[in-house]
């Protein structure tokens, strides 16, 4: 994450919501070179069929399924009585702090599964801390004075998080690269930044918010822009919000 400036925290606007598809359909999702996220039924022009066993899925493509399920975000059952307590706690301050800032919590799960693992004492080689890995100049502008306190850490991130889903209208890709690589460099590019490191958080982010049983609401965006459907010559259905 990068600094931030210091005055726009307001409220969450929405993100896609893909209704129209139906509830098992396998689709891929993938950034195209503008930056935008495009989700269609069969693979990318170029790209091989993944019926094929052997055949990798490309950088930057992923399936994915837009299921909404109802499973537990609670960890394997390996997990050890005092580390699974830890981690009920911090559940129920995710569940706390997303309904006070109107996040969705899966969202934020998501968030903090890419950012440490879970992991409340986490300290990056760039000095990040906590769950949702606050840089020290970021988390003294939002008011955090331990980073690595959870509760501190998760009313801060969220915070920024929701922010930042305002500030690009809620956009999630452009909201999420902006969280890694900070608004300025997503102003510049106009989208999601030619950065490799930030193009793949983005994905692994998207990645753990859309898995099947990530428990997200239904409906926890609502969006500005439409989604525009289009069948292609070849037959492939198109949607994106541009």
């Amino acid at each position: 994450m990068k600094r931030i400036r210091s005055n726009s925290v307001v409220i969450l606007l929405g993100m896609l919501v893909l209704c129209t598809i139906p509830a098992q359909a396998q689709i891929v999702s993938y950034l195209d070179a503008s930056g935008k996220r495009v989700f269609v039924n069969a693979d990318p022009p170029g790209v091989v069929s993944q019926t094929r066993k052997s055949a990798p899925i490309p950088s930057g493509f992923t399936k994915i399924s837009l299921r909404t399920g109802q499973g537990s975000s609670l960890p394997a059952p390996e997990i050890s009585a005092a580390a699974l307590a830890n981690r009920v706690k911090i559940e129920e301050m995710i569940r706390e702090v997303s309904e006070r800032y109107r996040v969705d919590p899966a969202l934020v799960r998501a968030v903090i599964e890419t950012e440490s693992h879970w992991n409340s004492t986490a300290i990056s080689r760039r000095g990040a801390q906590g769950l949702m890995q606050l840089i020290p100049g970021t988390a003294q502008q939002l008011g955090v004075s331990n980073a690595l306190d959870p509760k501190e850490n998760l009313d801060g991130g969220v915070r920024y998080l929701r922010s930042l889903l305002q500030r690009y209208n809620g956009d999630l890709d452009r909201a999420l690269a902006a969280y890694n690589a900070g608004p300025g460099a997503v102003d510049r590019a106009g989208g999601v930044p030619r950065i490799r490191e930030t193009r793949e958080y983005v994905q692994k982010v998207t990645d753990s918010y859309y898995r099947p049983g990530a428990d997200r609401l239904p409906r926890s965006f609502e969006s500005q822009q439409p989604i525009y459907r289009a069948v292609e010559a070849d037959g492939r259905v198109v949607f994106t919000n541009e």
